[in-house]
This record gives structure tokens, sequence and C-alpha cells, in this order.
């Protein structure tokens, strides 16, 4: 686990909750990894934390995303009205902009497929 998202969120982003992982997705947009489970591959560390939460008894939505993802990914792709893009919701000039940065800087050292961000609700 390289950092907790909430060191990086200023609020709840619905939009972008939406486009990325398909939570509250009132927006129709197509997310781009909804509902893909808790990582079989992901660190002691992280699966304590999940666990500490109530592990998947008590989380849900949980899913992961890859920067490799987020690099291909259509920014200009829009909701099902065509009035929002992606890029309006969750890119790079939105709150996710930070998270973004840093995984852009870790894929540098790492590479992009290994580094994930993975997302749990309650």
């Amino acid at each position: 686990m390289g950092i907790d998202l909430f060191l990086l969120n200023r609020g709840n982003a619905y939009d972008g909750l939406a486009c990325l992982f398909g939570i509250r997705n009132s927006y129709g947009f197509r997310p781009l990894a909804e509902d893909r489970g808790f990582p079989d591959d992901a660190s002691d560390g992280l699966r304590a934390e999940f666990a500490g939460y109530g592990g998947p008894h008590d989380v849900h939505g949980t899913t992961w995303l890859t920067w490799a993802e987020l690099d291909t990914a259509d920014w200009q792709e829009t909701n099902a009205s065509g009035t929002r893009t992606r890029a309006s919701a969750a890119g790079i000039d939105t709150d996710w902009g930070r998270v973004w940065s840093v995984m852009h800087i870790l894929s540098e050292i790492h590479g992009s497929a290994n580094v994930r961000l993975v997302v749990r609700f309650h």
C-alpha cells in the first residue's frame, strides 16, 4: 500500500465515483472499473486494512483500477445523455487530479500496470 486516498481527497465527487467505479451512477457513465472485487494479489497491509473495515461483509463496491487503464481511458467519452465527459467528472482538472498525479509518478518508477488504486465503499 502506497498512500491512503483520504490524504488527497477534499470531499465526495459523486460524478467522478460514477464514471470511474459505477457508484451512485445516476449520471449514466460507463464505469471504467465497476465491481471487480478485492484484488487477489493485494499486500498484507491492504488486506489488514480491508479486514479492519469489516471485509466483504461490511464493505460493498470494492474495486480497483491501474494507471495503465487510466492512462489509456477515453477521457472525452460522455455520459448517457452526452452532456458530461469523463474528463469533466474525474479528469486531471478535478479533485481527482491529485490522485492521478501521484499514480503517474509512481508508474514512472514501478510501471503503469503495477500502480493500482483500490477503492471500497460503505
